[in-house]
């Protein structure tokens, strides 16, 4: 384990790289009013290039670069793949047309694909077990501060300087970070490497044989199940939700983008946080009782999002809004560190990054299109409240994901406990998947 004081600053660096390769997403959703008059675009235009357009290749690059980070430098892959998608965001200021925006989205989702995967093994490689619950919400924290940065900064630099330079600008700090992240971070593998350099290492696992171990836990099946519901209606109504207040409240960006600075900023910050500090304290190593309270959370989140689209008053719309955030940001630290300890070293990036696959390409990707479209459908019957009632039929979904959730409860324990007979046919060095768990 590396020192205190270097865990720390892994932590506060990996969390702001992953507030900015969020921020785009949020931005996205501030202008695309402003991007849907400019290139004349339809709801379901909108809806496919800021969900599925850039989930397809988000999801999909997402595996083989994992794969990559199960056996190489983890430092390495961030610090390229953030200049990456830097460099394209920035370049969705040039585009003047919707498949030019479309093909420079997909640029983003691939370089953004190469950041969740690889930071939550490192930090998995970097905290022991009953550390991780925090650990995770403390890098998850990344979300809610990408939309303190994402909907305030961008509000009002949209307000000022229109759509394009808003992304020219939000793109140039991961170029910082990326350089950062490269001079500063060190990678566990070589350190390790270097000082067993006559120990032989196991070889590493290929993609089918991590597919087929992870298959084999009922947890992780149900946790991917319950994230990817998350994701779809937690997309299809956030990517929304700014351009529901514009059309139904007259609001400007710059008031939207401050409201939801604070919702989500601080909600989801406060939110998140606690969720991981609540499960170290109080449940460290109960896996079960952390799935429990994230079925609950979800519950309560779902219920406060529906009576925020039946009111009609902006500011009780707002608070409800507010109450679901922060129920709902309470989940990501305990699942995260959950499916950390379910897996060996050597397949964490390739667990992370299967989830993210199936979260990102079902709920990014079809979540936003969905609302979308609900809302040119709902065009002939509300007018311009189609969107109110577009989420308000999405909303729902989240007590599907707390039934997953609350699944993945009944079987975690056994599957901790029978962490041996999922290991794979080469074993790894200094002990099973059990032994790893418990690191």
């Amino acid at each position: 384990m590396q020192s205190t004081t270097y865990k720390r600053y892994l932590l506060i660096l990996l969390t702001v790289i992953l507030a900015f390769n969020f921020v785009d997403r949020l931005a996205l959703g501030i202008v695309l009013q402003d991007i849907k008059l400019e290139l004349s675009l339809s709801d379901t235009q909108l809806g496919f290039l800021s969900g599925f357009a850039f989930a397809l290749f988000y999801a999909v690059m997402g595996i083989p670069i994992a794969a990559w980070a199960d056996r190489g430098n983890r430092v390495t892959i961030i610090s390229f793949t953030a200049a990456l998608w830097s460099v394209f965001v920035a370049m969705c200021g040039a585009a003047t047309s919707f498949l030019q925006l479309l093909l420079v989205r997909v640029g983003v989702g691939v370089g953004e694909a190469g950041c969740i995967p690889p930071a939550h093994s490192l930090i998995a490689d970097n905290f022991s077990r009953e550390e991780r619950p925090r650990a995770a919400a403390i890098y998850a924290l990344g979300s809610p501060l990408a939309f303190v940065i994402g909907y305030a900064l961008a509000g009002w630099l949209n307000q000022f300087f229109g759509w394009r330079w808003t992304f020219v600008i939000l793109g140039t700090p991961g170029l910082v970070l990326a350089v950062l992240a490269w001079l500063t971070l060190k990678e566990p593998r070589a350190i390790r490497t270097a000082q067993a350099s006559k120990q032989a290492r196991a070889p590493a696992l290929s993609s089918r044989e991590v597919w087929l171990t992870l298959a084999k836990i009922r947890t992780f099946r149900e946790l991917v199940f319950c994230y990817s519901i998350v994701f779809f209606f937690g997309y299809g109504v956030s990517l929304w939700q700014p351009a529901f207040f514009i059309r139904s409240y007259d609001l400007s960006t710059g008031e939207v983008g401050t409201w939801f600075a604070i919702i989500y900023g601080l909600g989801g910050i406060t939110g998140t946080y606690l969720g991981g500090a609540l499960a170290t304290r109080f449940a460290a190593n109960n896996e079960r009782l952390q799935l429990r309270a994230v079925a609950i959370a979800k519950v309560v989140a779902g219920t406060f999002g529906c009576l925020a689209y039946l009111s009609t008053n902006k500011y009780l719309s707002f608070s409800l809004l507010a109450l679901g955030v922060l129920a709902g940001a309470s989940i990501y630290g305990p699942i995260l560190a959950t499916l950390q300890t379910l897996v060996s070293e050597r397949m964490r990036a390739m667990a992370i990054a299967i989830v993210y696959f199936f979260a990102n390409l079902i709920g990014m990707g079809l979540g936003p299109l969905a609302t979308g479209m609900l809302s040119d459908q709902f065009a002939a019957a509300f007018g311009p409240e189609s969107l109110r009632y577009a989420l308000l039929a999405i909303s729902p979904g989240f007590f599907w994901a707390a039934w997953h959730a609350w699944r993945a409860s009944n079987s975690v324990t056994d599957d901790l406990t029978r962490a041996d007979d999922y290991q794979p046919s080469s074993p790894e060095p200094g002990g099973s998947l059990r032994s790893a768990a418990g690191a």
